[in-house]
């Protein structure tokens, strides 16, 4: 047991290294993704409830009419998208996230960077957990069954509750980033 230990005390640096390793991984891929229409789809609701955000969006009030499945082709739907700006936003924003992520990875080598990396990754967790207020979808409607609106997460809302984590995350790699700093300072 005390072997154990020694060896978690030991490694906790290494083990904040996968934690940036993880951070980046999670960023690049749902960054990436961004750029593909259904996931640029799938934020609309979020973005268009967002009273920080729903200004990149053009017709942000008629979301719900051109709501598609995930993998669904509606033309029409698809036109407004584009009016919209969905798309245009939504590359920015997975540009955006894949650059944190990698200031977040860069952390490995370059504690300033990390620093950086961490607390956007803790700034950005926070804006995705304001949709949990915002975004009407991230509950269960109210569809007859009993358990609907609040505390009842729907798929959307179990997937914001994460950022916790993110948000976790982003603060122990900042804080392991100044340590790191003031470190080289002395």
């Amino acid at each position: 047991m005390k072997a154990v230990l020694i060896f978690l005390v030991r490694t906790n640096h290494q083990f904040t290294n996968f934690l940036r390793i993880a951070v980046f991984i999670v960023m690049a891929w749902i960054g990436g993704l961004k750029s593909f229409p259904y996931e640029a789809e799938g934020i609309v609701p979020f973005v268009a409830n967002s009273p920080v955000m729903r200004f990149f969006y053009n017709h942000p009030e008629q979301y719900s009419a051109h709501k598609n499945k995930e993998g669904e082709l509606v033309p029409s739907n698809i036109r407004w998208h584009k009016q919209n700006a969905t798309y245009m936003f939504a590359y920015g924003l997975g540009m955006m996230i894949v650059l944190i992520g990698t200031l977040t990875l860069l952390g490995i080598w370059f504690p300033k960077i990390g620093w950086i990396g961490g607390l956007l990754t803790f700034v950005m967790s926070l804006v995705t957990l304001s949709f949990l207020i915002t975004t009407p979808e991230t509950y269960v409607p109210d569809l007859g069954s009993a358990n609907h609106g609040f505390p009842y997460l729907s798929g959307s809302g179990r997937l914001v509750i994460k950022d916790v984590i993110m948000s976790a995350a982003g603060l122990v790699i900042a804080s392991d980033s100044a340590k790191r700093i003031l470190t080289e300072m002395d």
